[in-house]
């Protein structure tokens, strides 16, 4: 008899499907569904990535000083409590790792992204989801679904994959109401997106609970790469790197990303890019029937009036060689998600939805 098991929780987790990349009988196809920059890295990334081919023989740094240092610089945060990992998505990873197991819960919103649910279940703990209103992070309602076995509260801000957010004087409020033993980790990985906004880094500055997670993945088009960072106290950051493993960042990683962090300027261009094009979907898509809300990421959640009609406007985008994202596995079946591409994308995909709604 066969008595080989994998952990409790395991096999509860439901495999991730990242955003379709084709489709079948279909060329010229733009893809919208993974909330990628359209424009990829800026050139000083690229050149980085490109002499990084030299030193592929050697082992990278297992300190990560040189993007921590850039970063540090940046963002005015002390180097020494970020720290770097393979896509934020791997900060998360750590975070159950060493704070939540058996017994313990997690917390996450209705819509939030679905590696906190993952990422619970992987190390044993329990799950919860808290409901949202209106698709926007509710504080009372995660407040009211913390106890003592609380261990991690998970908010996106803004989210995936509503694009709304919540103003930091709601983040400080959740933050000085859990429960004493619970963590507050802000997934800033659209933080870039919205003018003038820290990600959560002051908070995680000064309060011991609270961490802040970001990406390179969207805004600096380093997604290929997955690149990420963490940013809080200095006794969590220090936990987390017992965890880590020593090379889980390669040369290349290391040196594309801290070029990519030192080009502002191009960062800056992307933000006014996109936040124009977004008002100019959502706008288009409003007037054909098609409403959103007011979404602060590189991306709108298009509502339909029932799942059916999503269902059928997302095959027809496909045979237009358009490929959006159906997000039922957030529990919002009559929306797709739209990444805000660049203008040509964006007028074709309007047409697209117009085409569609003048069928029915």
């Amino acid at each position: 008899m066969n008595d080989i098991r994998p952990q409790p929780g395991i096999m509860d987790i439901a495999l991730y499907e990242g955003g379709k990349a084709s489709v079948a009988g279909v060329t010229n196809v733009v893809k919208l569904s993974s909330n990628e920059n359209p424009f990829g890295p800026s050139d000083r990334a690229k050149e980085a990535f490109s002499r990084s081919v030299h030193q592929i023989h050697r082992y990278p740094s297992t300190d990560h000083a040189g993007l921590r240092g850039a970063i540090g610089e940046v963002h005015g945060l002390d180097p020494a409590r970020i720290i770097c990992g393979v896509g934020s998505d791997e900060i998360i990873t750590f975070l159950c790792q060493a704070y939540a197991g058996p017994k313990d819960e997690v917390v996450f919103t209705e819509h939030g992204f679905l590696m906190y649910r993952i990422s619970a279940l992987a190390v044993g703990a329990t799950p919860v989801e808290v409901a949202e209103r209106e698709r926007t992070t509710d504080v009372d309602a995660i407040l009211a679904a913390c106890n003592r076995r609380t261990k991690l509260v998970f908010i996106a801000n803004p989210n995936n994959p509503t694009g709304t957010m919540i103003p930091i004087s709601e983040i400080e409020r959740l933050a000085s109401k859990l429960p004493s033993q619970a963590i507050l980790v802000l997934d800033g990985a659209y933080a870039e997106y919205v003018e003038g906004y820290d990600g959560g880094a002051e908070i995680a500055t000064r309060r011991e609970n609270v961490v802040m997670t970001r990406t390179f993945s969207k805004i600096y088009g380093l997604g290929g790469l997955r690149i990420g960072w963490g940013y809080g106290p200095k006794a969590i950051i220090d936990v987390l790197n017992r965890i880590r493993g020593p090379f889980n960042l390669s040369n290349t990683q290391l040196d594309a990303a801290e070029a990519a962090v030192r080009d502002q300027d191009y960062v800056q261009r992307c933000r006014a890019d996109n936040a124009k094009m977004r008002h100019w979907l959502s706008e288009a898509l409003a007037g054909l029937g098609v409403p959103s809300d007011v979404s602060m990421a590189n991306f709108i959640l298009a509502r339909f009036a029932s799942v059916a009609e999503a269902e059928a406007c997302d095959l027809f985008l496909q045979g237009q060689g358009l490929i959006v994202r159906r997000v039922a596995s957030y529990k919002l079946p009559h929306c797709l998600r739209i990444t805000v591409g660049d203008e040509a994308s964006c007028r074709r995909v309007a047409h697209a939805i117009g085409q569609f709604k003048g069928m029915k």
